[in-house]
This record gives C-alpha cells, sequence and structure tokens, in this order.
C-alpha cells in the first residue's frame, strides 16, 4: 500500500473525529522515512492551537486508527500539531481564514515589476484573489502565485519572554 493510500484512508478516519472534537483537519501528512513511519495531523480552531487541544485530539484518534490498521500493520507515529504561524496559504479554508488579514504573496512572474506584494487580502475565488496594497487593488491570478504566507510583524510580537542569555 503506497504512502498516498495510507494518508487517504487515514483522512477518511481522522476528519469526522477532529470535527466532532470542532476542530479542523488542516492537513494530513502520512511519511515514510530511514527511522520509521509518521502520520502527521494539522489541525486548526479560531484563537489558535494549544499543547493541550492536541493532547485530546492525539487520545481521540489512538484507538480509532488502532482498530481499523490503516497502514496494515506497519508500524508509525502519530503526531498532533498545529500548521504554525506562518503556513501557507493554499486551499479555500485557508484564504477564508486570512481574509481581511495582512498576507505576503511571491510570484511566478512579475506583478508591476515585484516578486512579491504585502497587503490585505480582500477576497478570493477558485481562481482569483484580490489583494489591498496601501490603497491599490491587485485581482491575482492564483496559478501565477508561488506562495502565499500570512504577514508576521515580529515587533507586534511579544518578545519580551525570551531570555536573551540562552
Amino acid at each position: 500500500m503506497s504512502a498516498t493510500d495510507i494518508r487517504e484512508r487515514a483522512e477518511c478516519l481522522i476528519t469526522p473525529i477532529v470535527e466532532k472534537l470542532q476542530y479542523e483537519v488542516v492537513e494530513i501528512r502520512y511519511v515514510i522515512t530511514g527511522r520509521g513511519s509518521e502520520l502527521t495531523v494539522f489541525i486548526h480552531k479560531p484563537g489558535g492551537i494549544t499543547l493541550n487541544d492536541c493532547e485530546i485530539v492525539n487520545n481521540a484518534l489512538d484507538a480509532p486508527l488502532e482498530e481499523n490498521d490503516i497502514t496494515d500493520g506497519s508500524p508509525y507515529i502519530l503526531n498532533v500539531s498545529s500548521p504554525g504561524l506562518d503556513r501557507p496559504i493554499v486551499s479555500m479554508k485557508d484564504y477564508d481564514r486570512n481574509i481581511n488579514i495582512r498576507v505576503v504573496a511571491s510570484f511566478i512572474k512579475n506583478i508591476d515589476k515585484k516578486k512579491k506584494l504585502t497587503g490585505v487580502l480582500l477576497s478570493h475565488d477558485e481562481t482569483t484573489c484580490v489583494l489591498d496594497v496601501v490603497g491599490k487593488i491587485y485581482k491575482l491570478d492564483k496559478n501565477n502565485i508561488k506562495t502565499m504566507l500570512p504577514y508576521i510583524d515580529l515587533k507586534m510580537l511579544n518578545l519580551e519572554a525570551i531570555d536573551n542569555n540562552g
């Protein structure tokens, strides 16, 4: 059975369980490495994901995954995680979550001689998205977007808790 088959089997089993717990499945990855196999479930909820959220989902998935033997007996490690602040915006749900949020888009072909634009994501559909870049509106073809990420202003993050002495 291929990694893709296992990921698809996992997705069919995992998604309803996670949604019943009122989380969103952002992505499921099944990777075979030299050290073994890993099944990683990325979850989201408004306000962010905590370690406790990951533990709740992990505990809810453990028995059903074992009972359904999605890997046909092959051992794997189950990880449940947040997708992170800097996860690329790819799916329709990602775009929905980021409406009226500042984003950075980089392009395959330059737009106005620029490789990237930073602006507020105003709207999107299947093929386009609209950015407001300091009052100038850009309607972008999603096929020309290399990456789109939420804009993270490190100055706005509370870094006082970090001890610079190691």
